[in-house]
Order: structure tokens, then C-alpha cells, then sequence
């Protein structure tokens, strides 16, 4: 699928054939794969780059254009069981127009980063910006999922909520990895400022940027750093939950079959100490097994088991 922009009053707005700077690329299929490579010039491998999750973000001259490849974090849905992906995307500066290349359809230009473009350089510094807050938002998603199934996991005894903090730290690993590529694409770019053509107010945005990577990058470290740190103590925890609950088990089934030894000590066909027929037999025998519920729960209480 395609989709056309061009930048009108500083802002990014749905532009007609004729006037469109900047132009959107969804999933594309063979017919716009081919108009890409064969008449955009645009790299073979690039392009399938841009749709691999697993690439690697990266910048590359090309003889009329630049090409970039960066990380940004996928959509989450309920499906994916808690776990949070990351996708890439191609982006392909030429000398008067933008080429975007993504596998799906996400909202690009929408965010208060985005109502003031002022040339097509600018934008792709703020795609780039908008990727690293997307994966910031999705850092303290994380954190609190993380916090709530850990308050369920030390109270429950399945697997369910382990599994899903497993999940999250998974991501957390994709995450920084993510992040740390685009790291190194944005450091890539500042390098070849001049060669871009970024003006003294896009240098400026620039390092704003590397900064916030720098930043999003060192919460990734430490949130993934204090999980894997603190699932031992998590699995401890739940496994010490699970012996006292065992050892309660225990207890109640020793109470239960105390009286029932005693009970049925007496109904067995053997001659008894006393006459059987002596109205008070019954009360004695309850009476007996009701002593030993009384022994078994005071001897509980002083060894404090």
C-alpha cells in the first residue's frame, strides 16, 4: 500500500500526485518493489532489509540517495503474550523526497514532534526521535506489567505468571539490543553531518536525539538488569509458598487422621475393656478422638511448625 505527504505550513499533511515529498511504502508488493529498485534505484537488499525485523539499524550512501535502516518497537496486542516485538524500517533520502518502507501500517506523523517539519532532513530526524520515545513509552509499560504479575506470581503457585514475566524479559532483551543499534545508526549520522547536509538547528535536534537514545538505552540496561536479577529470588519465593502450603497440607491431614485411627480402632471385631452396651461408650469414644485433635494442635502450636 501507498501513501503520499508532502510538508505544508511547517506540518506533514496527505499530498496530491503532483505535489508529494514524501511518500509511504506499507508491505509493499512486486509492482512496488520493482518501481523501487528499478526505477528509484533503490538496493535489492536494502528493501528487504527495511522489512526484516531482524536487521541490523544502519546508514548507507548510495549515489543518489541515503539509505537508513532503524528499530522501532511493533504495535502490541493481546496475541502476542506479553511479549513485545521489534520491527525496522527503511527510509530512503533523496535530494527532493522521502521514501518510508515498513511491513505494516502505523500511525507515522502524528505526535507533537511532528508540527514543526521544516525540511525533509528534519523529518527523518524526527521519525528517528519518535522511534526512541515509542520504545521509552513501551520501557515503563513494561516496568508495570512487570511489577503487577510479580505481586500475582508470589501468591499464586501455576506457571502462568512466570511464563509472563519471562515474555517481558525477553523483550527487554530485543529492546536494548534495538536500541543500541539505533544508537549506533544516530552516532553514524552525526559523523556524517556535513555530508547529509544538516543545517546548525538539525545538529542541534541531532544531539537532542542522541542524548534521548542514550537515556532510553541506560533504562533498557537497568530494567533488564534488575528481572534477570531479581527472577531467582521471584522462583525462591514462590517455591518457599509452595512447601508452607505443603507443610500446612500435612498438618490437617495428621489432624484428620488421628481421630479416624481412634474411631476406627474401636469398630474393629475385637473384644472391648468395657461393656459396649454402656450408654456413655459412644460420648467416651468421640470424646477420645476429640483429645487427640486437641494434642495434635497444642504439639503444633508449641514446636510452631
Amino acid at each position: 500500500m501507498k501513501k503520499d505527504y508532502q510538508i505544508s505550513d511547517c506540518r506533514v499533511v496527505e499530498g496530491c500526485a503532483a505535489q508529494y515529498q514524501i511518500t509511504v511504502y506499507i508491505n509493499p508488493d512486486k509492482e512496488e518493489k520493482r518501481y523501487l529498485i528499478e526505477e528509484m534505484k533503490v538496493d535489492e537488499h536494502t528493501l528487504s532489509s527495511a522489512l526484516d525485523p531482524d536487521e541490523l539499524s544502519r546508514l548507507e550512501f548510495e549515489p543518489n540517495h541515503i539509505a537508513l535502516i532503524f528499530k522501532r518497537p511493533q504495535n502490541y496486542s493481546g496475541k502476542d503474550q506479553f511479549l513485545f516485538k521489534v520491527g525496522s524500517t527503511g527510509v530512503f533520502l533523496f535530494k527532493d523526497r522521502l521514501v518510508v518502507v515498513l511491513s505494516d501500517d502505523v500511525p507515522l506523523f502524528d505526535g507533537k514532534q511532528f508540527s514543526k517539519v521544516l525540511s525533509l532532513n528534519d523529518l527523518l530526524l524526527k521519525l528517528i526521535y519518535r522511534s526512541v520515545n515509542h520504545f521509552i513509552e513501551h520501557l515503563r509499560i513494561i516496568n508495570m506489567t512487570v511489577e503487577e504479575l510479580e505481586a500475582k506470581s508470589l501468591q499464586a503457585i501455576e506457571n502462568k505468571h512466570l511464563l509472563n514475566i519471562f515474555s517481558l524479559e525477553k523483550s527487554l532483551v530485543y529492546y536494548f539490543n534495538a536500541i543500541s543499534s539505533n544508537g549506533v545508526l544516530i552516532e553514524k549520522l552525526k559523523n556524517n553531518a556535513a555530508k547529509i547536509g544538516f543545517t546548525a538547528e538539525e545538529m542541534e535536534n541531532l544531539d537532542d536525539l542522541i542524548i534521548e537514545n542514550n537515556q532510553c538505552t541506560r533504562q533498557a540496561e537497568i530494567y533488564s538488569s534488575i528481572f534477570a536479577e531479581l527472577m531467582d529470588a521471584r522462583t525462591g519465593i514462590i517455591s518457599n509458598n509452595l512447601n508452607i502450603i505443603m507443610k500446612t497440607l500435612t498438618i490437617i491431614t495428621i489432624i484428620i487422621m488421628v481421630p479416624t485411627f481412634v474411631v476406627s480402632a474401636f469398630s474393629m471385631n475385637v473384644k472391648m475393656p468395657f461393656n459396649p452396651q454402656h450408654p456413655f461408650t459412644f460420648w467416651f469414644i468421640v470424646s477420645l478422638a476429640t483429645l487427640s485433635v486437641l494434642t495434635i494442635i497444642m504439639i503444633w502450636r508449641y514446636k510452631r511448625w
